[in-house]
């Protein structure tokens, strides 16, 4: 079993070699299957992710979608994720370079109906691995929202350890599999 470094370290290798073409078939193919699915069909408060390059593009998604559900975005608060309504014109650089909402309009994690997540991978337990920082466990931990992990097929692994304190999703899609966690 790898442990989360050496997972790191091995994504972060992999996707440097996608080139711009492998990268957004990946996003629309993850997307379309995200779409399909009954649960994104019933939820309008849906968390998405704004994808840093290394990450499966949501811009394709949020712009298609946002008009018909209400899309919330997070933003980097010293340890903590908030979460504020997406406005694609009330953007600026974040923390860690990525794209987050402006405002005060601050919304709870038990709001949300859906929570999709990035990851560096996962296994096929649902488990996941993050960059390490552990914003989206704390986060995850807030909310009974359904939790969908979206991967690029090679982020998904047979098998990770799991710390007490990580939240697994309850779905993992990939270009070609969707992984329900057993309970």
């Amino acid at each position: 079993m790898m442990n989360k470094n050496d997972i790191r370290l091995r994504m972060r290798a992999r996707k440097s070699l996608l080139d711009d073409d492998e990268r957004q078939k990946a996003a629309r193919s993850v997307f379309d299957r995200l779409e399909q699915l009954a649960a994104f069909l019933m939820s309008d408060r849906i968390l998405m992710y704004n994808s840093l390059p290394d990450e499966l593009s949501t811009r394709e998604f949020l712009n298609k979608w946002s008009g018909k559900k209400r899309f919330f975005l997070p933003r980097v608060n010293g340890i903590d994720l908030e979460i504020l309504p997406y406005d694609r014109t009330r953007l600026r650089s974040g923390a860690f370079r990525i794209e987050e909402p402006e405002g005060d309009e601050l919304t709870d994690a038990s709001d949300m109906e859906m929570v999709v997540v990035p990851a560096v991978a996962y296994d096929r337990k649902c488990n996941r691995v993050g960059r390490g920082k552990g914003y989206y466990d704390r986060l995850l931990s807030r909310t009974r929202a359904l939790k969908v992990g979206v991967a690029y097929d090679f982020q998904l692994i047979d098998e990770m350890e799991a710390d007490p304190f990580d939240v697994p999703v309850d779905i993992v899609i990939t270009e070609s599999a969707i992984i329900y966690r057993r309970r």
